[in-house]
């Protein structure tokens, strides 16, 4: 998995690519994360568009993750799900969970 990191205004958006299976991909994630909060960011889009194949470690990657910024007061929204990605989701009932949106910018509006 590869991370990338962006900026609008006081919203951070994490672009994930490549295929997020648990191990190394954890760390990277939550470092990253526990890095924002602690500089205050805690609105978070996660940009799944780029990402090809999630397992069951991924997807508890991604509920660590939304754990870590409701914790602290703040929110995480996904953008850009695939249609692989998504029927995870659908399977596994996390689908209620995550607030997710077609687009990156649509996920940022959503913040207003």
């Amino acid at each position: 998995m590869k991370l990338n990191e962006k900026n609008v205004a006081d919203i951070v958006i994490l672009e994930l690519s490549g295929k997020i299976m648990g191990g190394p991909d954890a760390s990277l994630l939550n470092d990253k994360l526990h890095e924002l909060v602690e500089a205050g960011k805690i609105k978070v889009v996660v940009d799944l568009g780029k990402v090809n194949w999630m397992n069951s470690s991924g997807l508890g990657i991604l509920i660590g993750a939304m754990t870590t910024i409701k914790n602290n007061n703040g929110e995480l929204k996904l953008a850009n799900v695939t249609e692989r990605i998504k029927s995870l989701f659908i399977i596994t009932k996390l689908i209620t969970v995550f607030e997710s949106f077609e687009s990156v910018e649509e996920a940022v509006e959503s913040f207003a």
